[in-house]
């Protein structure tokens, strides 16, 4: 039995003896990548300096000065709103609507090799007073489509615009599509889209309400899909888009792409049990802005291949959507949620302080 032991014993000490002799032989070789300049690693480990120049500050400031970064947000927000503000004083509308949405006729007249503004400005001129305007698209071989916008409701001037196109480009009835929106019709659509659009944000809150079940987390999760839709339509009324049906279909999409990755993050942040808040934050980055990302290559794609004026309307919305999306959640919903959370730590060992005292004080 003790002749067992003796060896176990042994084969402890040379296999800790190997282990040392391993260590040892690691630590040289560090020493001569170091002392030998030509060595071919060089050129990664001088590129990994020169990343991690940059992402150490940037991380600190994530981490540390986060509350700064709200200045950010907020000044995004306020200006958004300054917008729409402006926009409902100059126009009366709080949005520039399209031929859809307050009545006329949209023309689509495809392969054309015509000057778009001289079109444009004949056109005008000819109806003088109307909205007329005129979107060019280019397909993925170079072809040019027209999208020809006129607010125009009565027969005669429909008849009109229609034969003066058809001059000008030189293209018959059968060569092009035509869609008439009565002035009524535009504005009972445009209402029952945007009530739509309320009840589906309304819908929205409830649900992550119901999810999370406490207020703070849950506001913080709706402000944000609500910050994402303002800025947006903000940069769409600078634009001068004129907002169609699909454009109200893009800002529905919006609001589901805004909330995935806040639920991710305030999910992470809420129910961490083993990383600390730093490790949640930066997992729930990693798979939220990959899907974010992903998002926008695909609707890039789709822009610049659509040949459709409603396509590229949406996916153009939804390009905007998604840039803000980034900002508002991983600058602002981080941040609220991160601050929330260390109030909320700090005030639970307050009490267990306080608690503590006290019972130290009835033992006494």
């Amino acid at each position: 039995m003790a002749s067992k032991r003796e060896r176990r014993e042994k084969a402890r000490l040379r296999h800790l003896q190997r282990q040392g002799l391993a260590s040892r032989q690691e630590e040289t070789a560090e020493e001569n990548h170091e002392s030998h300049p030509g060595h071919p690693d060089k050129s990664h480990k001088s590129k990994h300096d020169f990343l991690s120049r940059f992402k150490a500050p940037l991380k600190h400031i994530y981490e540390k000065e986060y509350k700064k970064l709200f200045i950010i947000t907020i000044v995004l927000f306020i200006l958004a709103v300054a917008q729409i503000g402006y926009q409902v004083y100059s126009t009366g509308d709080f949005i520039n609507k399209g031929v859809a949405l307050k009545g006329g006729v949209t023309i689509t007249v495809p392969n054309v090799n015509y000057d778009s503004n001289e079109l444009e400005s004949y056109l005008r001129g000819v109806f003088s007073g109307k909205d007329i305007s005129i979107r060019t698209l280019t397909g993925s071989r170079g072809t040019q489509s027209f999208s020809i916008s006129a607010e125009i409701t009565t027969p005669e001037e429909i008849a009109k615009l229609e034969s003066d196109i058809s001059s000008k480009l030189n293209v018959t009835k059968d060569q092009y599509t035509a869609n008439y929106v009565g002035s009524s019709l535009g504005a009972d659509f445009f209402k029952q889209t945007i009530l739509s659009l309320i009840i589906a944000f309304c819908a929205m809150a409830l649900v992550v309400f119901i999810y999370f079940r406490v207020p703070i987390p849950s506001l913080i999760v709706i402000i944000c899909a609500l910050a994402d839709i303002i800025e947006t339509l903000a940069v769409v009324n600078l634009l001068g888009i004129k907002v169609s049906t699909g454009g109200i279909a893009a800002f529905l999409m919006l609001i589901g792409y805004s909330v995935d990755t806040d639920i991710l993050l305030t999910t992470r942040l809420l129910k961490r049990k083993e990383e600390t808040m730093e490790e949640s934050i930066y997992s729930a980055a990693k798979t939220g802005l990959t899907m974010t990302i992903t998002a926008i290559a695909a609707v890039l794609v789709a822009l610049f291949l659509s040949k459709s004026a409603e396509l590229a309307q949406i996916m153009t919305i939804l390009f905007i959507g998604l840039v803000f999306d980034i900002l508002n959640t991983w600058i602002q919903n981080m941040g609220i949620l991160r601050l929330y959370l260390e109030i909320k730590a700090a005030k639970a060992d307050k009490d267990n302080s306080e608690e503590n005292e006290r019972s130290e004080e009835d033992n006494a």
